[in-house]
């Protein structure tokens, strides 16, 4: 076996591997055992069908595709981890040489870690944030739980107002043709929620019970829908029942039905508490990532396209994962959404690249720092992980192996990185 590998432009490398003609002709038999079942030839047993005799009828690239793919399977995960060449995508395989009795060749184009020029990554200003909670601001949250608690009581002497909920029949057409979907019996609207389009809601305010009603909106431009979007609709409404808002009263009995407190105020003092660590919180987050931004301005490299490609596959890969846990799947989002797949990869390349470069930078901040993590915090950090998965640290120990606490070492070390950039800054 062999490998060489050529530079290319851009981070990426091709590499071509060499396996011996002995170790192909062996694939080539390998193949004939698996598939010689399905040759029909008269005179001869189904599966019985000598090697020979196949590829002399058919010749012998009858059996080149699951060879190739047997060997390209094989050795090229195995050349490159023997290798110094650190691949950071998927590679592009073609085959150059396939011929019974040669060597087998073929080559791989992959993208390479990039090398990385750090700029300036110490002494950087960041913005300070104000983390002080305002009354405002506990007050907002008041009120906000006050909504969630309330209750909508009927209504029979007034007409519709803006904050109550409605129950209506309505039926939408477009050029007197209804069309699908716009039709509801007894649907429950809150006037002033924004849920319907346009100024659905607002002309159902001064309507009363029973009355017929006539609504006229238009429907946006970028609507899901491609043959209503943009279009005049009209949609006949009767409301049925009227409901008025009825919220609770911002006292010490409502502080101990919605808390843990007894009191109006002790409720608020908590409120704001947990407002302010979460401020807090917030606040270190975007420090830290303004100041890898910053970092990542400061340096320089050259990040291959494949390696952006391969990055937002996965980032595209992991939306999915997160959609599917909210009961829908991504084509239903696209669909409801109005965005095609090549939109939403689009959409997602920046938060790809950056992704990247982040890793790059603090890798080689941690290079560039002598930055170690030793064996007990690798084994801290798994006995976290045994905690967050209520799991024994053994097991999860015996499910990994070398590779997997390299990588964790590397977290590690890029985790130390970002204190050294945080550590370091200046607020201004």
């Amino acid at each position: 076996m062999s490998l060489a590998v050529e530079n290319l432009e851009h981070s990426m490398a091709k590499l071509t591997i060499t396996v011996p003609a002995e170790e192909f002709g062996k694939a080539m038999t390998t193949a004939y055992n698996k598939q010689k079942g399905k040759f029909n030839v008269p005179g001869f047993r189904k599966g019985h069908v000598p090697q020979a005799f196949i590829e002399k009828m058919y010749g012998p690239a009858v059996f080149y595709e699951e060879a190739a793919n047997s060997l390209i399977n094989e050795y090229y995960p195995k050349e490159v981890s023997a290798s110094d060449v650190d691949v950071v995508s998927r590679p592009v395989i073609d085959v150059t040489q396939i011929e019974k009795g040669k060597d087998f060749i073929f080559t791989a184009e992959v993208a390479v870690k990039p090398e990385v020029e750090l700029g300036d990554y110490k002494g950087l200003e960041v913005e300070k944030a104000d983390v002080e909670v305002t009354d405002d601001e506990v007050m907002a949250e008041l009120l906000k739980v006050q909504k969630e608690n309330s209750r909508y009581n009927p209504v029979t002497d007034r007409a519709a107002q803006m904050d109550d909920e409605v129950t209506l029949d309505f039926e939408g057409s477009v050029d007197g043709v209804p069309f699908e979907g716009g039709k509801a019996e007894n649907y429950k609207l809150v006037l002033g929620s924004h849920s319907f389009i346009d100024t659905f809601e607002d002309q159902l305010v001064g309507k009363n019970i029973d009355e017929d009603v006539e609504v006229n909106v238009t429907f946006p431009e970028d609507y899901q829908a491609e043959d209503l979007a943009g279009k005049p609709a009209v949609f006949k409404c009767k409301i049925k029942e009227i409901k008025a808002v009825e919220l609770p009263e911002l006292d010490d009995e409502f502080a101990s039905e919605v808390s843990d407190f007894e009191t109006l105020d002790e409720y608020k003092e908590d409120i704001k508490s947990k407002a302010a660590e979460k401020k807090q919180k917030d606040a270190e987050n975007e420090k830290e990532n303004k100041l890898i931004e910053k970092v990542i301005e400061n340096a320089k490299m050259d990040v291959a396209d494949a390696q952006v490609a391969d990055v937002q596959e996965r980032i595209k890969d992991e939306f999915a994962q997160n959609l599917q846990y909210q009961g829908i799947n991504l084509e239903q989002y696209m669909q409801i959404c109005n965005i095609t797949e090549e939109a939403l990869m689009e959409r997602i390349k920046p938060d790809a690249e950056k992704r990247i470069k982040s890793r790059l930078v603090l890798e080689a901040i941690a290079a560039a720092e002598n930055i170690e993590v030793s064996d007990d915090e690798v084994h801290e950090e798994l006995e976290a992980m045994a905690k967050q998965y209520q799991m024994n640290v053994e097991d999860i120990e015996g499910f990994m192996g070398d590779a997997e606490k390299d990588s964790i070492k590397k977290d590690l070390a890029v985790k130390k990185a970002v204190k050294v950039v945080v550590d370091n800054a200046k607020e201004v």
